[in-house]
């Protein structure tokens, strides 16, 4: 066997949401860890993203009096997972594995200095069932001056989330009502002010994943962590059937590199391969995905080649979308979830039909529409709204009651008709069934109850609507012309299946053996999660908690059983 060019502990693949946490734990136990990133940035789609983690009885939740459990979280997640006999990934033990050590890694990474804090109010996507949460057990990080990171700031991947002010995502979910709300008005001098004090002082702020991924990184290269950017991994080198290395690249050459404690592989999924889309999930675009473009799936296939075994390739972290002039190749896609769910909006297929609750899980959303389409055409389905709604709420990430670019108007992205009926014309749907689509509709909203879909009878439809319009805050009447609607297609921002993995993050052959030294996490992974998403942050925060677990297993930090060793 041709010796290694170097070895490190442990090595990294990717640079994703678990693989600081990772080398944090390495760390601390006096381990060297090398993590190889095949891009120019680090931060992988964890920082493109909200940065929120879904992390039962954590605590932060303890510090603010929000009442939880290890046994409330097990009941919410087996309701919504079920028995999850089609997605291993989900097995008992590794659910129980995650609502025990995922606390336990938000603990360690404050422990560590990493500035963490929750969202005052986030609902659980399924917050009806048992055991769900209406306040939500959701982590962010706080916002994150990346100055901080020195050379490193222009390395770090920006996230999709832009505001004009340094606002922290619970702050910008609030702006696009400044127009209708003083209170939202006073936040916004506030950021005003914050943005002035930014500028006097030499400040630059991040939020959402990239103030967490920001946060991780400053935290990893203080413990001397090596990282390297465009040094993608071809192999995994495999010797007497355990994994004890790498094949990469460095400085435009071969190099083999060492592992003597495993290797942990956090290289995102397939989102940007539509070879992979196509054998997996079928009917799926990558010109409708928000990965980072690292997302090309090759490593998952290399685990294959070792005998990894792989489960629930078909499914996606769903992320409705609608894509205006000029935004169909970029890596920001205008989300539809705020638009669809707002009041005076439905959506509806290509009959004119409306088939599905407009608020809820937005996997579950995009899970639908593709159910749908295979019966009826629903891809793209209609956005269907009124001029009450275009003056209240933002579109295509333009803010409430703004002028529409006329390019929308002319590549007829943006319908718009003074009657349903000639807006049915435009749409190429039978007028009287859209007709009899938006009079259903309104006469549940007279009622106050949709007896079709039970919209807004959940505590997060009502969150992603408008807390302004009463009495409810998602229903609202579609009866003001002109009428308009925009196509939403079934995007995502990422994929959810990978190699199945055991509870200390272990990957194992079809036959349930472990592959010797060799760890995942993230969405190389069949999520723990199951075909479900149950609440903000069930991508992110399996990714941390599997890197954790990883590494403290690697490190000899627990026992075979989960306990400290």
């Amino acid at each position: 066997m041709t010796p290694f060019d170097e070895v490190h502990d442990f090595v990294v693949v990717g640079c994703g949401g678990g693989s600081m946490c990772a080398a944090l734990v390495m760390h601390e136990a006096g381990k060297s860890v090398l993590i190889l990133e095949k891009t120019t940035l680090v931060g992988g789609t964890t920082s493109r993203s909200g940065g929120v983690m879904w992390v039962p009885n954590n605590p932060l939740m303890k510090r603010d009096g929000i009442a939880d459990s290890d046994e409330r979280a097990a009941t919410y997640l087996d309701q919504v997972i079920g028995d999850a006999r089609d997605a291993p990934g989900a097995a008992p033990a590794r659910r129980r594995t995650y609502l025990r050590e995922a606390p336990r890694m938000v603990d360690f990474l404050i422990r560590q200095g990493i500035r963490l804090t929750r969202v005052r109010e986030w609902p659980d996507y399924y917050d009806e069932l048992p055991g769900g949460s209406v306040p939500g057990r959701t982590v962010v990080a706080e916002l994150f001056n990346v100055n901080e990171l020195g050379d490193w700031r222009d390395r770090l991947r920006p996230s999709f989330i832009v505001a004009p002010l340094p606002a922290t995502l619970e702050e910008m979910m609030e702006l696009p009502a400044y127009r209708r709300s003083w209170r939202v008005k006073a936040l916004m001098l506030r950021l005003i002010l914050r943005m002035l004090l930014a500028r006097l002082t030499g400040k630059r702020w991040v939020a959402g994943g990239a103030a967490l991924q920001g946060r991780m990184l400053q935290a990893a290269l203080r413990a001397g962590t090596a990282i390297r950017t465009e040094a993608p991994v071809s192999e995994l080198i495999v010797e007497n059937g355990a994994v004890t290395g790498v094949l990469t690249v460095r400085d435009g050459q071969p190099r083999r590199v060492g592992a003597r404690l495993g290797v942990l592989v956090n290289a995102g999924g397939f989102a940007h391969s539509q070879a992979m889309r196509d054998r997996y999930a079928p009917g799926t675009s990558v010109q409708w995905t928000m990965a980072a473009p690292g997302d090309t799936g090759e490593m998952i296939e290399e685990m294959m080649r070792h005998g990894a075994a792989i489960a629930q390739m078909d499914e996606r972290v769903g992320n409705q979308q609608t894509h205006p002039p000029g935004t169909e190749h970029s890596e920001a896609k205008p989300t539809a979830q705020a638009t669809t769910a707002a009041p005076h909006c439905i959506l509806v297929d290509q009959s004119g039909v409306r088939y599905q609750n407009e608020g809820g899980s937005y996997m579950a959303y995009c899970q639908t529409m593709l159910e749908r389409n295979k019966t009826v055409p629903a891809v793209p389905s209609w956005a269907v709204f009124d001029s009450q709604h275009l003056a209240k709420y933002m579109l295509a990430g333009t803010m409430p009651g703004s002028r529409k670019p006329q390019s929308w108007y002319d590549s007829g992205y943006l319908k718009k008709a003074d009657s349903l009926e000639a807006l049915a014309g435009l749409l190429d749907i039978d007028a009287t069934t859209l007709r009899t689509t938006v009079e259903r509709f309104n006469g549940f909203v007279d009622q106050n109850r949709d007896d079709d879909f039970h919209r807004g009878e959940r505590a997060y439809d009502r969150w992603l609507g408008d807390w302004l319009h009463r009495p409810s805050a998602t229903l609202g009447r579609i009866d003001r012309p002109p009428y308009y609607a925009v196509p939403v297609v079934p995007g995502d921002v990422g994929t959810y299946g990978g190699v199945v993995t055991d509870e200390h993050a272990r990957v194992l052959r079809e036959d349930g053996s472990v592959i010797g030294g060799l760890y995942a996490t993230g969405v190389s992974t069949a999520s723990v999660m199951g075909r479900a998403y149950p609440g903000a942050g069930s991508s992110v925060g399996p990714s941390f908690t599997w890197g954790y677990v990883a590494a403290r297993h690697a490190a000899g930090l627990v026992d075979t059983q989960g306990s400290p060793a």
